[in-house]
């Protein structure tokens, strides 16, 4: 068979579980995957495929068959412009949490400080928010900490991979103990966990089954618990003129903002490329 119809193949089968465009998008990037090249050099190839690629073929179709996500499969991931390397132990990044890290970008390039902003990323999983801040803003110095160390070590890969010189920690976030032997910063920034366990069983196979539950679900008893300690922790470790920068839930984005402002700051919503209601900047009161 041709390299174009085990395409035509594995895309047939692909649609078993997906629909046709997603079937099509998935082993487009399967393809290249293997073979290196672009659809529109594949388009029409009449050469025919390895048996080395047709065994991975067959290894990827089965485990896709699964629901698993084809990043896991591929251990691969774009974010940002750039590709970053994932597993399960790691969340996948969202093109929302693209908008968060511009958002960052916007701001801090804005502000023509001559100074050296100091950031930390709470809860890094991939490492895709800082190695993108470093890639963009050299003259910053990031800490991104998280308490897997399994997530912790795909950071650093992709760190290495991007050349992005990074402080990594691992630490419990929620302990406040932990809090005491670290800095002040003038950037906050944070994609925690922020959906409610109740809700669990409406999501995707491909989510429940293979991403991390610890990066993905809070507690029903309190589902706010990470923004809550993030503005704890802002109090005595968010700089004069400091920010927090946020991902939410779409459906709770006030209740965090109130949480927000609960504890003297100025929070303002932004909508995402879906018009939800997805990021939240809160600043330092001047008057606090």
């Amino acid at each position: 068979m041709t390299t174009t119809e085990h395409y035509n193949d594995f895309k047939t089968r692909l649609e078993i579980i997906y629909d046709a465009r997603e079937a099509d998008n998935i082993s487009d990037w399967v393809f290249e995957n293997i073979t290196g090249k672009k659809k529109w050099e594949r388009r029409n190839s009449t050469m025919e495929m390895e048996d080395e690629n047709i065994l991975l073929l067959k290894d990827y179709l089965q485990q896709l068959l699964q629901h698993k996500p084809v990043q896991y499969v591929l251990n691969e991931a774009w974010f940002y412009k750039r590709k970053f390397y994932v597993n399960e132990n790691v969340l996948i990044p969202r093109p929302e949490t693209e908008e968060l890290v511009e958002w960052v970008l916007k701001d801090v390039k804005n502000s023509r400080s001559t100074e050296k902003f100091k950031i930390i990323d709470i809860g890094t999983g991939s490492g895709c928010i800082p190695v993108s801040l470093k890639k963009e803003l050299q003259f910053c110095e990031i800490t991104a900490a998280d308490i897997s160390e399994d997530a912790l070590k795909v950071a650093k890969k992709n760190a290495d991979t991007h050349n992005s010189e990074i402080q990594f920690v691992q630490l419990d976030f929620l302990d406040g103990s932990n809090w005491n032997a670290m800095p002040s910063y003038d950037i906050i920034v944070s994609n925690p966990p922020y959906i409610p366990f109740s809700e669990k069983e409406i999501l995707d196979k491909n989510v429940t089954r293979f991403e991390p539950l610890i990066a993905l679900f809070v507690e029903d008893s309190d589902p706010f618990i990470f923004y809550k300690k993030i503005a704890s922790f802002a109090l005595n470790h968010l700089k004069k003129n400091g920010s927090i920068y946020v991902e939410v839930h779409e459906q709770y984005a006030r209740e965090v903002t109130s949480i927000f402002e609960n504890s003297g700051l100025n929070a303002v919503i932004k909508k995402d490329i879906y018009d939800k209601e997805r990021i939240i900047k809160a600043s330092i009161n001047c008057s606090r």
